[in-house]
């Protein structure tokens, strides 16, 4: 979280997520107001959030990492078309791939992609054609949402499209439970990683053609050496 994200926070009289992200921010936050609605309510989040507003409150809705980055932002942008005279400011975060790599080492110094395996808003095939492009130009590449319970073998799957194009000793990293307690990280390579576990709450890291283990730690050289 960032230092203006944690200050706007204190300044809200209601703050709004769902429900796992509002139980992390409940007892740093005494005397808010807090509403939430579980997965696959973001909408009527949203609509909640303006509602509020309208009543002469100051609202933050929440979100896990950026709001901008696989958050509410946009959303927020699209109902709140129908608010105008409610003022939206978006306040940035920290997302889990510049948190991630943080704690991996260096993987994203060069030119990287983000790519969600969540097919709950957009189609597998569309994904499959992502992943294989960003393989094929030898991005490194950061996942995002994983594996779940309903989709065990999308790592694995993601990680056999990406060994048409990359090596299967390209290192790769996972962290798990970034900031927050049980965080964990390894570094394995890309033939590891299609039988690695995984679940919502893991960042996985695929390196480029250049990506080094440097003493344990995940390193993409940017070229500084040559110049």
């Amino acid at each position: 979280m960032t230092v203006k994200a944690a200050d706007v926070l204190r300044q809200s009289d209601v703050i709004i997520g769902y429900t796992v992200y509002i139980d992390l921010v409940r007892d740093h936050l005494p005397g808010k107001q807090f509403l939430s609605t579980p997965m696959t309510k973001e909408t009527d989040r949203c609509r909640m959030a303006f509602s509020e507003a309208r009543k002469g409150k100051t609202v933050s809705v929440i979100c896990s990492g950026d709001a901008g980055i696989y958050g509410m932002a946009g959303l927020m942008y699209e109902i709140g078309a129908q608010y105008p005279d409610t003022e939206l400011e978006v306040i940035p975060g920290v997302t889990a791939a510049t948190a991630g790599a943080a704690l991996l080492g260096a993987p994203l110094i060069h030119d990287f992609c983000v790519i969600s395996l969540s097919d709950l808003l957009t189609p597998w095939e569309t994904i499959e054609k992502r992943i294989l492009a960003a393989s094929r130009a030898d991005f490194s590449v950061c996942l995002y949402n994983p594996s779940s319970k309903k989709r065990r073998d999308y790592l694995k799957k993601a990680c056999e499209l990406m060994l048409k194009y990359k090596s299967p000793d390209t290192v790769c990293g996972i962290v798990k439970n970034i900031g927050r307690e049980g965080e964990e990280k390894s570094l394995l390579t890309l033939q590891e990683l299609k039988d690695a576990e995984a679940d919502m709450f893991t960042t996985v890291f695929v390196g480029n053609s250049q990506t080094k283990n440097l003493s344990e730690a995940m390193v993409t050289p940017r070229g500084y050496q040559d110049v």
